[in-house]
């Protein structure tokens, strides 16, 4: 990435801009890591916010949790050409994407621009950025995903049975990534990803 206007070697936090992809299966606790991730680290991260077309969950808030548009909205977005990546997931139902407009004024501005997204779509993002930081979030065993999402208590068996073989196909391609954490302790996964980060950002900057 190239410094942009109003930057200066004063000010190295806006030296570079890069992407950081985080992933995992359903029900792993990304949103509590990352959320922890967010609030503790020093670094100059920015989240990215998907779009999708699936209903909001109880609580969640558009343009915050998810930005939430029609079926309709989506595909031509899609057609114009406006997403970085973009996929229908659960049996072909929602589509989910990251839209080009969530990513590059972070990345312009030097910001660590955090893309919380499914492995489909990590694959995706890595062929057109290779330099970004990877991260597979995964359980301590496929007993504990699957407690905690009948601990939800918002989907169905159906539901449930899809996500655990989604996480079994997600978790065949752990090995893509560039760094892996356990999520069995919130505060140590939180304390490995913030090394993590801190080890690269410290490696960019004598790039």
């Amino acid at each position: 990435m190239h410094i942009g206007q109003g930057m200066t070697e004063r000010k190295p936090i806006l030296r570079q801009g890069r992407l950081v992809i985080v992933s995992g299966p359903s029900g792993v606790g990304k949103t509590s890591v990352m959320q922890r991730v967010f609030d503790s680290s020093e670094l100059p991260l920015v989240r990215s916010v998907s779009a999708t077309t699936r209903p909001p969950r109880p609580g969640e808030i558009d343009g915050q949790d998810y930005h939430f548009i029609t079926n309709d909205e989506f595909q031509l977005r899609r057609q114009r050409g406006e997403f970085l990546e973009c996929f229908q997931v659960f049996d072909h139902s929602c589509w989910y994407g990251t839209l080009w407009a969530a990513v590059t004024p972070g990345l312009a501005a030097g910001k660590w621009v955090v893309l919380e997204i499914d492995v489909q779509g990590a694959l995706a993002v890595m062929e057109r950025f290779a330099e970004a930081i990877t991260i597979f979030l995964r359980p301590s065993s496929r007993e504990e995903l699957e407690r905690r999402l009948r601990g939800r208590g918002t989907e169905t068996e159906q539901s449930i049975c899809r996500r655990l073989a989604k996480a079994d196909r997600e978790l065949a391609l752990a090995d893509r990534y560039r760094h892996q954490v356990v999520n069995d302790r919130l505060d140590e996964a939180v304390r490995q990803i913030c090394a993590i980060l801190t080890t690269e950002w410290e490696r960019a900057q004598h790039d």
